[in-house]
């Protein structure tokens, strides 16, 4: 069966529609990413079908039914974050965060027995930044930006705030939509372009923060360096699920030829 597959963010515009930031409704967002990436199948009539054939999370099917969503638990986390792009979630890595790698930060279900809106959204954060940083670097940042929960405090910036911005300038720096952060300027004499994708990245981030006026300017600097190292990380999160496609494709292929 077909999954069904969002962008960043697409996920984001959900989170905000369930959130009640967002114009749409969360039904709405999703129908709309769903045309997205059926629009062939629609003009060929051929969109019921396609929709029969995929696999939606039970999170969906209660949208579909009109409920609303108030709390997550931990597979309706793992099997949201699974649609995203280039993600690899499982239950076993996301109990291991819940109960001991970022219980600070997280702290206990806040839902009832489930999660919040904010809870998931630093979950899926993690899952990006796992692609470049190690956890114990990841906890400084998350300390640095919303502290810990046994110590209220007001963070830096919302988990889902940060999570859309990175999402949206991802899109924004990948305008042909082929998963490389795009380097409009090219010098034949020069053997690599880093130092433009550098640029770029800076250029656009920092353009991003001085909208946060509420924030001091040590505050926009460091909120600026975190999306910088979220966008490589959401690069880097590509090159991972490719590692990983051709690795499992060859392993697969090789237990065939010793049939």
């Amino acid at each position: 069966m077909e999954t069904f597959t969002l962008t960043r963010r697409e996920m984001a515009l959900f989170l905000m529609a369930l959130s009640g930031t967002c114009p749409k409704s969360p039904l709405v967002v999703l129908q709309d990413a769903w045309i997205r990436a059926h629009r062939e199948d629609m003009e060929q009539g051929k969109s019921f079908s396609v929709l029969l054939s995929t696999l939606l999370p039970q999170a969906f099917e209660k949208l579909v039914k009109g409920q609303k969503l108030t709390g997550f638990s931990l597979h309706d986390i793992v099997s949201l974050g699974n649609l995203i792009e280039y993600t690899n979630f499982s239950i076993t890595s996301m109990q291991n965060w819940v109960k001991r790698d970022f219980k600070a930060y997280l702290g206990t279900p806040k839902a009832g027995k489930k999660y919040s809106l904010d809870q998931m959204v630093m979950l899926f954060i993690i899952e990006d930044l796992k692609s470049s940083l190690d956890f114990e670097s990841i906890r400084k940042l998350f300390e640095i930006l919303f502290g810990r929960s046994e110590t209220p405090a007001r963070p830096m910036i919302d988990p889902l705030k940060l999570y859309q911005s990175y999402s949206a300038l991802f899109e924004e720096l990948d305008e042909n939509n082929d998963q490389l952060l795009d380097v409009p300027i090219h010098d034949g004499s020069l053997r690599n372009h880093d130092a433009f994708i550098e640029q770029r990245i800076m250029q656009k981030t920092e353009n991003f923060v001085k909208s946060l006026e509420q924030l001091k300017t040590e505050e926009r600097e460091t909120v600026r360096n975190v999306l910088i190292i979220a966008l490589i990380s959401v690069q880097t999160a590509f090159f991972h699920s490719l590692s990983r496609r051709y690795w499992n494709a060859t392993l697969f292929l090789r237990h065939l030829q010793t049939m």
